[in-house]
């Protein structure tokens, strides 16, 4: 089963002028923001539409030296460039969430939220609800 929610955008895979994919989080109870899942792959014009509102992060991030797995399993890890988490993106989840709540499989993204700030997103391991709007 799959619900529709809001993410914000920490980090892309790519470039930042056009993502393939974004890595997504959430601020926990504590202030901090944590890594909640990745997405699927960008299309080429949903990327390029992401670069212009992307930006590199304007001090330290939350998530500097940090490290991502490439996936389930697999000790590669992911290239990725950091962005100011200020941008909040709709997106449809699985509602199964690992051990520690992250998505468990990736999202999909359906569009940015202009209309919602960072801080109306869901706390990290709250449940899938739509923040609201059109």
């Amino acid at each position: 089963m799959r619900t529709t929610t809001e993410a914000i955008i920490g980090a892309v895979t790519g470039s930042l002028e056009a993502p393939r994919t974004v890595l997504l989080g959430r601020y926990d109870t504590a202030g901090q923001l944590q890594y909640a899942g990745r997405s699927t792959t960008l299309s080429a014009r949903f990327g390029r539409a992401l670069g212009d509102v992307l930006v590199r992060p304007a001090g330290t991030h939350p998530w500097q030296g940090w490290t991502f797995s490439a996936g389930w399993g697999t000790p590669r890890t992911l290239d990725v460039v950091l962005v100011e988490p200020a941008v909040v993106l709709e997106v449809a989840v699985d509602v199964a969430r690992d051990a520690v709540g992250r998505f468990r499989h990736p999202a999909r993204p359906h569009r940015v939220r202009t209309d919602v700030d960072v801080t109306q997103v869901p706390l990290f391991g709250e449940p899938g609800t739509e923040v609201g709007g059109p």
